[in-house]
């Protein structure tokens, strides 16, 4: 009699190594598209605290007939430990009486000692308010984002301007590049 040999060798067929393939290309472009829906979220999220700035700004000129920061009138708005100078701009330290003058006339959240704190923007910079003539057009007050990624402050400055990155209502400090990684500085008027 012959002798019968019995194998346990078992291993995958091409089906199931295809499947496992189609697992594992579903899962990284879920994971792609997950990062990509984070940093657009994040971009409408800079773009709706610039909203909200722009109009705590002028809520408080409406209330007090003064820029935050630039009031130099006494407890204006009450708790408020610093004055500015009254010359109608930001400028010098008056970058951080803005926020703590906003948080106590209870225009936005958060605490803000009007020496040392700013608000971070979803990317991680500082945001201020700063006066400047950045177009050559005239000086006016712009909220300024720091370390925004190029393609993040492009893509705003396409949506909401001319796409043009000195030019306009939206700017940067640079041109918008690959080369570049982040603006340091990018604009929005006030």
């Amino acid at each position: 009699m012959g002798k019968r040999i019995i194998s346990n060798k078992k291993g995958f067929t091409l089906v199931e190594i295809a499947i496992v393939m189609v697992i594992i290309g579903l899962l990284i472009g879920g994971i792609l598209k997950g990062r990509e829906m984070i940093r657009n979220a994040k971009a409408k999220r800079i773009v709706k605290m610039a909203d909200s700035l722009r109009a705590a700004w002028n809520g408080f000129y409406d209330r007090y007939g003064v820029y935050p920061g630039d009031e130099n009138k006494p407890n204006i708005p009450e708790g408020d430990r610093h004055n500015g100078n009254g010359n109608g701009h930001i400028d010098g330290n008056e970058v951080y009486y803005v926020f703590e003058d906003l948080q106590k006339a209870g225009f936005i959240s958060g605490e803000y000692n009007g020496t040392s704190d700013l608000p971070t923007s979803p990317f991680g910079g500082h945001v201020s308010i700063i006066y400047a003539n950045l177009n050559r057009t005239g000086y006016k007050h712009w909220i300024r984002f720091e370390d925004i990624p190029w393609d993040i402050a492009q893509q705003i400055d396409m949506k909401y301007d001319d796409g043009i990155y000195n030019k306009g209502s939206i700017m940067a400090s640079s041109r918008y590049s690959a080369s570049v990684g982040t603006i340091r500085y990018f604009y929005i008027a006030l």
